[in-house]
């Protein structure tokens, strides 16, 4: 049983069925706009962190403390002595898929004419092609476990020394000790990652061939795929515990990506702009539509007040409306928003390149519940702030100019 001031207001809304459609309609319009906005940037998100986590750098790097900031001078200060002990107690740990190992090396590759200086690392071919699943092969297929042999590069690389698939290189680089070391390769494939910076200097080869390189049988990193992306901070959090006291640091994907970062700002002020909009938008139609209704209803409300209604009913019968509005607008715009959703999911929305990136991607609408029901909520409040002003101003009307004005 509805308290008689709700009934009242809702057989108001059901009489004044024109004017509340067009209320509601206004109200209905901005939430699935907010609800679909959100979910589009959700899924920009997500897609933009998957790809960061498998093309590069999985979901957790465990290194020698300190590796990040000085690998680059002295990478064998860095080394991990037993890495397959390391993987093999990681990939007991809850919440890990895979772990596997790369050394990191710099140094030059020749093609017979020229030398360019490159990025390489030596990998786990089977393990870094279940990782890398978004690594896009434009020439050649992606390293084997018998390729002890093979080499495979970022298109970069490919593009400014004219290389293809069957052609050899040498890869040279300095050891610690000032001696020069140097293996010919046989170019297998032409990778795309995501990253367009990354493929300008990424050469991957088996890591018993880096080994052979570097005469060293350590590693550099053990890199965790873990089972959901979700568990990235909790599994860093407790593996820390347990390995920064060995000496061990472990980075995120997001710690390890910059570029990420500065995406989903740009990204988020963007769509942040677009929100705004779609919020103004719905405050400014609720207000004319409920000015128009309140507009043709001023006689109604003066005589409502003849008969001795105070001013304070008359202005809680008009907000009691508005949030009932608000309410069915809530409800009809988040069926509205996760139809829309689906379909647009289903037919994709083709999205060029980010800033800095090699690759474009289909998009969609991933709605989150928090989200949906912060759009709902969002819309209901516009709805009622919307309704303050001409509700305060039909309250306050003289009851003689009230019976004057209207229809």
């Amino acid at each position: 049983m509805l308290p008689h001031g709700v009934a009242f207001a809702l057989r108001n809304v059901l009489r004044q069925r024109a004017r509340s459609a067009a209320t509601l309609a206004a109200i209905t319009m901005g939430i699935v706009g907010l609800i679909l906005a959100r979910g589009f940037v959700q899924d920009i998100f997500v897609q933009l962190g998957e790809a960061v986590i498998h093309s590069q750098s999985g979901h957790l790097q465990i290194a020698r403390q300190g590796y990040q900031e000085g690998h680059i001078r002295s990478p064998e200060s860095y080394l991990i002595d037993n890495p397959d002990a390391l993987k093999e107690s990681l990939r007991r740990a809850p919440g890990v898929r895979m772990a596997f190992a790369r050394l990191g090396f710099a140094g030059t590759i020749n093609n017979g004419k020229r030398d360019l200086g490159i990025i390489g690392e030596g990998v786990e071919p089977s393990a870094e092609a279940t990782l890398g699943t978004y690594l896009q092969y434009i020439a050649g297929r992606p390293l084997a476990d018998t390729d002890r042999d093979g080499v495979v590069l970022g298109q970069g690389v490919a593009k400014t020394l004219g290389l293809q698939p069957g052609d050899r290189v040498n890869l040279v680089i300095s050891l610690p000790q000032g001696a020069i070391n140097t293996l010919d390769f046989e170019v297998v494939g032409v990778f795309q990652s995501f990253s367009k910076e990354f493929d300008t200097r990424a050469v991957r080869i088996h890591i018993a061939a880096a080994r052979s390189l570097m005469a060293t049988d350590s590693a550099h990193l053990v890199v965790l795929l873990l089972k959901r992306t979700e568990d990235t901070d909790s599994v860093q959090a407790s593996l820390q515990t347990v390995l920064g006291k060995k000496g061990y640091e472990i980075q995120s994907w997001r710690q390890l990506s910059d570029f990420y970062d500065k995406t989903l700002a740009l990204y988020d002020s963007q769509f942040g702009v677009l929100r705004l909009i779609i919020l103004l938008m719905v405050l400014l139609s609720v207000v004319n539509s409920v000015n128009m209704t309140l507009f043709e209803r001023t006689r109604e409300f003066g005589t409502l007040q003849a008969l001795g209604d105070r001013p304070r009913r008359v202005f809680q019968l008009i907000m009691t409306e508005s949030a009932l509005l608000g309410v069915f607008g809530a409800g009809l715009g988040i069926i509205l928003g996760y139809v829309a959703a689906w379909i647009i999911s289903a037919i994709g929305i083709p999205m060029p390149p980010p800033p800095n990136a090699n690759i474009g991607y289909t998009a969609s609408i991933r709605l989150v519940p928090v989200d949906v029901l912060t759009a709902a909520s969002i819309g209901m409040i516009a709805t009622c702030v919307a309704a303050i002003v001409p509700a305060r101003r039909a309250a306050r009307m003289p009851i003689v100019d009230a019976l004057r004005r209207g229809t």
